[in-house]
């Protein structure tokens, strides 16, 4: 009985442990931000997800949110989810804190310039290392070999897949990406729009494509959120793209 009671205890001290110190960070405030600052609008034609990047800038929870990034510990990550979702929402806090450090601004890429884009200049700190918004996307993210992400990560911009509604998590993340990817692909202000015979998808389709090839390509990966379309339609990822900011 001693035996089996020490199993049992020891066991629950080993759940209490991984409950409190999960491998992922509490994303309270991130989501607190999301909660007061996020809010759907139409905006010139485009359907989207818009940001109050005006109290934003005052709110401190923002600024919690960042320096959480910077000290949480990268190497406690160890499962393809908990990296996916930790980047995911470091990407676009980071996004974020690129427009608010050149506020005001009418888009991201005003902050950089032909010879040194906004894309590849660092933008803050994750995990006690400086990164830029292009190493977190192609040197992390993509290598993950998840296509999704691209429905998640947000450039701050109207044509971008909009913001989710709050923080990524690991235990949630493949519903959480489906959601962005449905979401994105029936929007026909700037995800996919049905035009004769000819269905016209963002560039994003174009600019990664060779990404979701491992889900088929990328008309199998569109028709898995819009099986609706019929059959023989041209698919053509050229929608115009709008860089202006998703939110003022």
């Amino acid at each position: 009985m001693a035996r089996h009671w020490l199993f049992l205890f020891g066991l629950s001290m080993a759940l209490a442990f991984r409950i409190g110190y999960a491998a992922e960070p509490d994303w309270s405030n991130y989501g607190q931000i999301l909660a007061r600052h996020l809010s759907e609008r139409t905006v010139a034609g485009t359907r989207l997800a818009w940001l109050n990047y005006t109290g934003l800038k005052s709110d401190p929870a923002f600024t919690r949110a960042i320096a959480q990034i910077a000290a949480f510990p990268v190497d406690n990550l160890k499962s393809r989810e908990e990296k996916l979702a930790f980047y995911i929402n470091a990407y676009n806090i980071l996004a974020i804190k690129t427009v608010l450090d050149h506020w005001p601004v009418e888009s991201i890429k005003d902050v950089g310039n032909l010879l040194n884009p906004v894309w590849k200049r660092p933008v803050g700190n994750v995990g006690g290392n400086a990164l830029s918004l292009d190493e977190i996307e192609n040197d992390i993210l993509r290598r993950l070999g998840e296509p999704r992400i691209h429905m998640a990560i947000v450039c701050a911009s109207k044509s971008c897949p909009d913001l989710h509604p709050e923080p990524y998590t690991a235990a949630k993340l493949n519903m959480q990406l489906d959601s962005a990817s449905a979401g994105y692909l029936n929007n026909p202000t700037k995800g996919l729009r049905v035009e004769g015979t000819a269905v016209r998808v963002s560039k994003i389709f174009d600019w990664f494509g060779g990404d979701f090839e491992q889900k088929g390509g990328v008309e199998t990966f569109i028709r898995t959120y819009r099986p609706d379309l019929p059959q023989g339609l041209e698919i053509k990822a050229n929608l115009p793209y709008d860089w202006t900011l998703n939110g003022e």
